[in-house]
């Protein structure tokens, strides 16, 4: 089986947040208000060296927030996915601080009162719900994995520079791109 992840080109990426934007758009039935799933993060804004990156959950092989989980509510696919049930989830927030992508986010009710329950990056692969149920739709936005379909955020960036996908693919597709422009500080530089 394959191993999903999302790998973002810095080189290609122009800060339009397109991604953001399809992603919201996607998923909007789930979104509380407050929550964004994807952002855009500039490095050196306006100056030389200037690097834009697509972040969102990252869906890491052995992904800190679900180690941190005192309630158990991350679980990983048989893609390598690494999803949550809200059902579960308790809103203590250990998610958050755990999470080096700062993926995990907290509906924004008020200055005080509770967290609500955690929403993050499912990379359009729904939740633990039957799929394509409303009850999936509602908790946790789009399914397309299940149509065997990309997320929505890769599918219409612009620039193709947030690629999802098998690993290995993304991977070859970048050290191609790498090999193309011939720098040795492609990512970066």
């Amino acid at each position: 089986m394959a191993t999903m992840k999302f790998l973002c080109d810095t080189k290609r990426c122009i800060e339009c947040n397109g991604c953001v934007t399809a992603c919201k758009n996607e998923n909007d039935s789930a979104l509380e208000w407050g929550i964004q799933r994807r952002r855009v993060v500039t490095i050196n804004d306006g100056q030389p060296g200037e690097a834009s990156i697509s972040v969102a959950c990252m869906h890491c092989t052995d992904a800190p927030c679900q180690a941190v989980c005192p309630a158990n509510c991350f679980y990983k696919t048989e893609d390598g996915l690494t999803l949550h049930n809200k059902d579960t989830c308790i809103g203590c927030g250990y998610c958050l601080y755990a999470c080096p992508f700062g993926a995990p986010q907290f509906p924004k009710k008020g200055a005080f009162g509770s967290r609500g329950k955690m929403d993050k990056c499912t990379f359009c692969a729904g939740g633990p719900e039957e799929n394509h149920s409303d009850a999936e739709r509602q908790k946790y936005g789009s399914n397309r994995i299940a149509e065997g379909k990309l997320p929505m955020c890769a599918e219409l960036c612009a620039t193709k520079s947030l690629l999802a996908g098998d690993a290995e693919i993304i991977s070859s597709i970048y050290r191609e791109r790498v090999a193309y422009r011939g720098s040795k500080n492609a990512i970066w530089g």
